[in-house]
C-alpha cells in the first residue's frame, strides 16, 4: 500500500462580520488534508483557532511531523498517539476515514453502522453587535427552530431581549464566549428564565470557572472552551451539564465519537459545535450530530463561497453535501 500525505491553506471571505465577544473576522483559513492511498484521495479540513494557541503554520507543521507514518501506513487508531487533540489531528483523522470509506467502496457511516445523514435542525447564529442590529438579523431567520445569539458582558440583557422580541418561537442559545463573570451570570438568572433561554454556553473564561461546581443555574450551561478531549470530563462534569464536541478540539471523529459515549455516561447533554468553516468540516461532524441535543454547524453558511456539493439549509434545517465531496 502506497499512502501519501498533502496539506494546503485555504481563505475564504464571509458574507459578513462574525462578531464574538473575544473580536471580529471577516474571513477564514483553514488546512486542507488529502491522503492518497493507492490512487485514491480521502480529505478533511481543520480550522486553526488562536484562542488555542494555532494558526496556519503550526498546524501544518504538525501534519509534516507525521509525513513518514503516514507513507508508512498510518490509520486513524495509530494517529490518535501521535498528535494532541487540534486541528492538525482532526483534519487528517477525517481524511483517513474519507479515504478508508472509498477504498472499501462504502460511506463512513456505513463503516460505523449508521444511517446516512440526511437534514437535522441547527443553530443559526446572531453575531454580535448593537441590539437593534441583532434584532434585525434575528428577524430575517426568525422561522428557524433555534438561534445562537452572541452576546458580551456589556449589554447581555439588551441583546437577548432583542433576539427574542424579534424571534418569539425560537429556541435559544446564548453563548458569552467566556465573556461573563459568575457575578453577572448570578445575576442573570432569573432574566435567562423569562426570556426562555435554553442553553447558556461558556460564559466564563475557561481558566476561572471554577465556581460553576458550587453554582445551581436556573438554565443548563454548556462547556465550550472548557471542553477538548477526554482530560477534561471529570472537571466539567462538576461545572456543566453539557458539553459542546467540536471536532477541531477533540482532534478528529474518532476521538469525538468516544467523548459522545463518556458524555452520556456522566448525563452530561451533547452539542455538536464547529468553528466557522467549509462543508468538509461539516460533513463529519453531522455523523456526530445524529444523537445531540444541540447542533450548531451553521459554520459554512456564513462564507461567499463554500465547496460545490455542500451543506444547504432552508428555515433552519440543514441538509448534507453530497458523496462527492466527502463520503458521506
Amino acid at each position: 500500500m502506497l499512502q501519501t500525505l498533502s496539506c494546503a491553506t485555504d481563505r475564504r471571505r464571509l458574507k459578513a462580520p462574525f462578531r464574538i465577544s473575544r473580536g471580529v473576522k471577516t474571513e477564514i483559513e483553514t488546512v486542507v488534508v488529502t491522503v492518497d492511498r493507492d490512487g485514491i484521495v480521502g480529505r478533511g479540513e481543520g480550522v486553526p483557532y488562536g484562542r488555542y494557541g494555532e494558526d496556519c503554520r503550526s498546524v501544518v507543521d504538525q501534519l509534516e511531523s507525521v509525513r513518514s507514518q503516514v507513507r508508512a501506513g498510518l490509520d486513524r487508531q495509530g494517529l490518535t498517539g501521535l498528535l494532541p487533540p487540534g486541528a492538525a489531528r482532526n483534519a487528517l483523522d477525517c481524511a483517513l476515514w474519507d479515504v478508508e470509506a472509498r477504498v472499501a467502496g462504502t460511506t463512513v457511516s456505513a463503516l460505523l453502522g449508521r444511517a446516512r445523514p440526511g437534514t437535522c435542525v441547527t443553530a443559526l447564529t446572531v453575531s454580535l453587535d448593537a441590539p437593534e442590529r441583532m434584532a434585525a438579523a434575528a428577524a430575517r431567520i426568525a422561522d428557524a427552530p433555534l438561534l445562537k445569539v452572541k452576546v458580551d458582558g456589556v449589554d447581555p440583557e439588551g441583546q437577548i431581549a432583542a433576539v427574542r422580541a424579534a424571534a418569539p418561537a425560537a429556541r435559544l442559545i446564548v453563548d458569552p464566549n467566556e465573556g461573563w463573570n459568575l457575578d453577572l451570570l448570578r445575576g442573570l438568572q432569573s432574566f435567562l428564565r423569562s426570556a426562555r433561554v435554553d442553553l447558556i454556553e461558556q460564559p466564563l473564561p475557561s481558566d476561572a470557572d471554577e465556581g460553576l461546581e458550587r453554582f445551581r443555574p436556573l438554565v443548563p450551561i454548556c462547556a465550550d472552551e472548557s471542553f477538548h478531549s477526554a482530560a477534561d470530563l471529570e472537571r466539567v462534569s462538576g461545572r456543566y451539564q453539557c458539553v459542546n464536541i467540536k471536532l477541531d478540539k477533540s482532534g478528529g471523529l474518532t476521538h469525538a465519537l468516544e467523548l459522545e459515549k463518556m458524555a452520556r455516561a456522566r448525563g452530561l447533554s451533547v452539542m455538536v459545535g464547529c468553528m466557522v468553516c467549509t462543508s468538509v468540516s461539516i460533513a463529519p461532524a453531522l455523523i456526530l450530530a445524529q444523537g445531540a441535543d444541540f447542533v450548531d454547524l451553521d459554520g459554512p453558511l456564513w462564507l461567499v463561497e463554500d465547496h460545490p456539493h455542500g451543506v444547504t439549509e432552508s428555515g433552519g434545517l440543514l441538509t448534507a453535501p453530497g458523496g462527492e465531496l466527502w463520503r458521506l
